[in-house]
């Protein structure tokens, strides 16, 4: 029995984490679609019309379906009923179907179209969801922000599935072994896609001198093709490791409503989920914003020459990549002079990528460090809470940095306004600083949730979190949307906006993410679930 086990994939640690790699690059492809058009907002007002409502409104609307219409509940009882695999695979293809309509939406060929007169002359209004003021729709909203939320909503549902999918996959292939570790490896990974979508999305929207939003779009539809083809491939090896085990990928016990009610009951899972909502809402949203705020607070003179070229783009994208690259590796790096000699050169590395997006005079490429810092901590993290323990305080500490990051940006950082220096010395601070209190979350919050409830309902578990936090990541970018409008009447540059009545109720978010926090350390202590305790 033991030399049976000694040859499955999973007891090889290539294989798992090569099995790892391929869901982190699967999700570091859907990370980048999730917000392509952020750091372009200014040009989407420009080139398509769309106001800060609109905009706030078409991102709000990638999380609809999986709230309003529960299908997120349905990818759990999917992925509990069906497995990782098949529902891995379909998450990509969703993906792909509805990232293809939403390059639809904005390309020129839907401009004059037939189609766009149906969407200019219906969906004004909604019967129910107006009255309840949920409608992802609105009078008055252009036509390609309408067909592109239409597109979003499809790839919403996806990535969630996807989110749920690799979590559920992580616990397979890690239990009992480094599963803190390898999911905070798989999202300090998948959110380089944050930079990498910050550095690229502008560099395609103004390739060869003609502005064109479609083709940032475009970038994005063809990384999703990888990521299909990544889930695919895992499809296969997962399924050889359930042959070497004797595993069924489906379940015997059929799942039952009762299923759901045994998480529901669960005060511990409560204070996760709301836990979970506040922080990615306070993160994710602002994500879609933050260029544009970054370009209403500091001083920037875009470069000209080498700097304003596109050659310079792919230089800083390689810096990014040397910097990930090597603070990643510094983690896993026995001997000292190898572990610091990597540490030096990723902080040199980061230094010259941060000089790289003064001279360039870019918001995008500032905003695009924010994933930086966590790739180098999260795995530190992760580990910790594999040997350590001590999930629950990590995530108190984790809503403290939120909190003086958002109100750092709203009221430290117009200060600087005029000093280009100063500024962008701020800023850079900032937002490393924000990239790694989000390294807690994936780090401390994501393991805990086997400790809550039994492993035949993990999938519905997480997807019950998901569905939770996806009612935060619809709400607030719409939120954020109206409050700028209501705090800005009569603005008309999309980069003379007032970003403090946003940034302010973001904080507030994480100061309720805090006492939550506080609750959970204190309901771990009294039931005993084991969240300050080490997972190994």
């Amino acid at each position: 029995m033991t030399d049976t086990i000694k040859k499955t994939l999973r007891d090889s640690a290539a294989m798992r984490w090569t099995a790892l790699l391929l869901l982190a690059l699967a999700m570091f492809c859907s990370y980048i679609f999730v917000d392509i058009l952020s750091p372009i907002k200014d040009l989407m007002q420009s080139q398509r019309g769309w106001d800060s409502l609109a905009f706030g409104t078409m991102q709000g609307a990638e999380t609809f379906l999986n709230v309003f219409v529960f299908f997120l509940i349905f990818a759990g009882i999917i992925l509990d009923k069906m497995g990782v695999r098949f529902t891995a695979v379909l998450s990509g293809a969703v993906m792909l179907v509805g990232a293809c309509i939403k390059y639809y939406a904005i390309s020129e060929s839907f401009i004059g179209s037939g189609l766009e007169s149906w969407f200019t002359n219906n969906l004004n209004y909604i019967p129910v969801f107006d009255e309840l003021g949920i409608s992802p729709f609105y009078r008055g909203m252009p036509a390609s922000a309408k067909l592109a939320a239409v597109g979003f909503m499809i790839f919403g549902c996806g990535v969630e599935m996807g989110g749920i999918t690799v979590s559920r996959g992580i616990v397979k292939w890690f239990k009992g072994r480094e599963t803190a570790l390898a999911m905070g490896s798989e999202m300090a990974l998948a959110r380089l896609g944050v930079a990498t979508c910050m550095i690229f999305s502008p560099f395609f929207a103004k390739l060869g001198g003609e502005i064109n939003v479609s083709r940032s779009v475009a970038f994005g539809v063809v990384l999703l093709c990888i990521a299909l083809i990544m889930c695919i491939v895992y499809f296969f090896m997962d399924r050889k490791l359930d042959e070497q085990t004797g595993e069924a990928e489906e379940k015997d016990d059929p799942f039952k409503i009762s299923d759901i009610g045994k998480i529901l009951t669960s005060l511990g899972f409560w204070l996760v989920a709301l836990l979970c909502v506040l922080y990615y809402s306070a993160i994710f949203p602002f994500q879609k914003y933050a260029v544009n705020m970054l370009q209403c607070n500091l001083t920037l003179t875009p470069g000209t020459g080498f700097w304003a070229s596109g050659s310079v783009t792919i230089v800083q994208y390689i810096i990014m990549l040397v910097v990930a690259a090597c603070s990643f590796s510094s983690n896993f790096s026995k001997a000292k002079s190898r572990k610091y000699g990597l540490m030096a050169v990723a902080v040199v590395a980061l230094v010259v990528y941060c000089f790289m997006g003064y001279m360039r005079g870019s918001a995008e490429t500032v905003f695009a460090v924010f994933p930086l810092l966590a790739v180098a901590i999260t795995p530190v993290l992760g580990s910790y809470v594999d040997h350590k323990g001590k999930a629950a305080s990590m995530l108190m500490i984790g809503s403290i940095l939120l909190v003086l990051c958002h109100l750092t940006f709203a009221f430290v950082l117009p200060l600087f306004k005029g000093s280009a220096v100063g500024g962008i010395i701020v800023a850079y601070l900032t937002i490393l600083v924000l990239g790694a209190s989000f390294s807690l979350v994936p780090a401390a919050l994501w393991p805990s949730v086997p400790k809550l409830v039994d492993e035949k309902i993990i999938g519905s578990a997480y997807a019950l979190i998901f569905w939770i936090q996806n009612i935060g990541l619809w709400l607030f970018p719409l939120l954020i949307g109206k409050v700028l409008d209501a705090t800005n009447p009569g603005v008309e540059d999309p980069t003379k906006l007032n970003y403090t009545a946003p940034l302010v109720m973001l904080a507030c978010l994480g100061i309720a993410a805090f006492l939550i926090g506080l609750l959970l350390k204190a309901l771990d202590k009294k039931k005993g679930y084991g969240l300050e305790e080490p997972n190994m």
